[in-house]
């Protein structure tokens, strides 16, 4: 919505507007390999959807670097828990879904400019995508596994305070990352997580992934179980081809 207020960021953070069809992520994306400064929030508040996205800078290996979307995660439930009435659940998907009252209502996502574990990045982008509305609102109950954040009694829930407060609690969690490391971090994400301890099947990259997740890493890679053999599937498998 072109006429909804500018939102005001955390310092080190810089608003980009787009408006009508244009992706954020891909303009976070485009702005990044241009060599804009980190902290830029690009975002395109909808009628019906909120989406935005935020670059980073990091100064480590990616294989740690990508945990950046893990801090994305948890900032959002914080942000829509401190906003939302207390009876609304948030959980996350390992590979980036945002599930509100155990329905599907958005997602996460991830680009980088390598996808070279070892190599240090130069710019890594988290793009946040929020329904705001059912896929179809005039039939209620239609798509049971897909909801709205209005549809979960968050209608007085303003997406430009949202996203204000995703860039805040989001620039916390990266904060603690670099003052303390990920345990900090694994133990909020850990009662957020989704699925832990069940049989799931995942497509990743063009490959299908089945086993018992079991848990993950210190690095938030997935452990995946079938019968004797646990194999680890790293977050950097998430990532899209956004970059170089």
């Amino acid at each position: 919505m072109s006429d909804a207020p500018a939102p005001v960021f955390p310092p080190l953070f810089h608003g980009l507007a787009v408006y009508g069809p244009a992706d954020p992520f891909a303009k976070a994306c485009t702005q990044a390999m241009l060599g804009c400064d980190a902290g830029l929030v690009v975002y395109n508040h909808g009628a019906d959807v909120l989406r935005a996205a935020i670059v980073f800078a990091p100064e480590m290996p990616l294989s740690q670097a990508v945990s950046v979307v893990v801090a994305c995660g948890v900032g959002f439930q914080n942000a829509l828990g401190a906003l939302a009435p207390p009876e609304v659940a948030v959980h996350l998907h390992w590979s980036g879904g945002i599930l509100v009252n155990g329905a599907s209502c958005g997602r996460l996502r991830v680009a980088a400019s390598t996808d070279d574990p070892a190599a240090e990045p130069d710019w890594i982008v988290v793009g946040l995508e929020l329904s705001l509305i059912p896929p179809d609102p005039e039939a209620p109950g239609a798509s049971p596994d897909a909801t709205g954040l209005y549809e979960e009694g968050c209608v007085e829930v303003d997406s430009v305070t949202l996203l204000e407060a995703w860039a805040r609690h989001t620039l916390l969690w990266v904060n603690r990352m670099l003052d303390e490391g990920n345990r900090p971090l694994h133990a909020e994400w850990q009662g957020l997580v989704q699925d832990v301890g069940k049989d799931i099947s995942l497509a990743l990259q063009g490959e299908t992934l089945a086993g018992t997740f079991v848990g993950t890493d210190e690095d938030f890679g997935m452990l995946l179980r079938n019968g004797e053999v646990t194999d680890l599937v790293p977050l950097t498998r998430i990532l899209e081809q956004g970059g170089g």
